[in-house]
């Protein structure tokens, strides 16, 4: 990154120890514990709703030029988050007196998603930082989660679904179904969040691989990752059971829409949150059911029992065996590649009481139950009419 400035300027907004360290408001204060070491108080808010706080130390740092900065405590997350990550910041002069700023963050990456989103992050990091080194000034946030972005993403990722549906009307209806569903499901997820005390919540549309849903501070209770968890398909089986339920009793109420439409809406809404409730490490089923049931023997037979029933729905619905075996196989393959990727918390989450752990395994079933019930109707209404 190159920048109208001096390099002086750039290292006092770089180094913990500079005096424009909380150029950007991601951090308040810095207290000094050592000659290379320190803690940072940061703006983000942890689960008990102070400032999250990070201890850190600096090595091989050539005062001016050069530092590399690791994290050595965090009240939040548990330190195995930070192991494997290191900052290194280097800065220098070019020859038409520009200032240079080097910033590499190097981690242990289990996935490409994580890695992206990091490489976007330190991409808009120092861009930022151009500004503010240029003009004094430093504008929050950022044009990727402006609603009016997001929209045009969920625009692209219809444009790009659209080709493998057919080039067509139909598959351009697909598409544009699919999309829909997707922004319903995470804004169940938002729900969830803003309905457990979190004070922001957003949505983030990436083309073809989905959407994400974040809250606005970490995790406090299982009972509140699980809810959140199935809130992503507890939120569409609502208009998924009143859809369903018109399409079969009250047919009238629907009449000005062709029936096709209407079976084809319902297929790829249930079909997609279905698949979320999967007990797959990282899909939504998997997150609710480890909640509920905290052993390995438990879980497993949980898993077990969710997969049969997924597959008699898919049997029944008239799908062959051939079929839901490669995709049982290709679930089972994914929990085991994912299994115990997640971020673990500082210290241990508020367990679930007997109630909440039954309100939640009910909530799971009942969901469960309806996007089942949808995909056998849709799909047997659609392909056995």
């Amino acid at each position: 990154m190159e920048a109208q400035a001096t390099p002086g300027r750039l290292w006092q907004a770089l180094h913990p120890f500079g005096t424009d360290y909380s150029w950007n408001g991601a951090v308040t204060r810095v207290i000094s514990t050592g000659p290379a070491s320190g803690r940072m108080v940061t703006s983000h808010t942890g689960r008990d709703g102070r400032p999250i706080e990070r201890e850190f130390e600096i090595i091989d740092e050539v005062p001016g030029k050069r530092f590399t900065l690791r994290y050595t405590n965090d009240t939040s997350l548990a330190q195995s988050f930070w192991e494997s990550h290191e900052m290194r910041y280097r800065v220098s002069e070019a020859a038409d007196g520009t200032a240079v700023a080097q910033i590499a963050e190097t981690d242990r990456y289990r996935g490409i998603a994580f890695l992206v989103f990091r490489f976007f992050a330190l991409r808009r990091h120092a861009m930022k930082l151009k500004r503010w080194a240029e003009t004094g000034q430093y504008r929050p946030g950022g044009m990727f989660e402006h609603p009016v972005t997001q929209i045009g993403m969920a625009g692209l990722s219809a444009m790009l679904l659209w080709p493998f549906f057919g080039l067509d009307a139909k598959g351009l209806f697909l598409a544009l179904t699919l999309t829909v569903v997707v922004a319903a499901h995470e804004l169940g997820h938002m729900a969830a969040f803003r309905m457990m005390g979190h004070r922001s919540a957003r949505m983030i549309f990436l083309p073809l691989l989905g959407g994400i849903a974040m809250g606005g501070r970490p995790y406090d209770k299982h009972f509140e990752i699980g809810f959140s968890a199935l809130m992503g398909s507890g939120f569409s089986a609502f208009p998924v059971a009143f859809l369903t339920w018109a399409a079969i009793v009250s047919p009238q109420v629907l009449a000005p829409v062709p029936f096709p439409a209407i079976a084809t809406v319902i297929l790829v809404a249930a079909l997609f949150n279905l698949g979320n409730l999967m007990p797959v490490w990282k899909f939504d089923g998997g997150q609710v059911l480890r909640q509920i049931f905290r052993s390995d023997t438990g879980m497993a037979g949980a898993a077990f029992a969710t997969l049969v029933m997924m597959a008699a729905t898919g049997r029944v619905a008239g799908m062959s065996w051939n079929a839901i075996v490669v995709a049982g196989a290709v679930l089972t393959m994914l929990s085991v590649v994912t299994a115990k990727t997640g971020v673990k918390p500082k210290s241990a989450l508020t367990p679930m009481s007997g109630r909440e752990r039954f309100a939640l395994g009910l909530g799971f079933v009942a969901v469960l139950a309806i996007h089942a019930f949808a995909v056998v109707w849709s799909f047997r209404a659609l392909f056995q009419a």
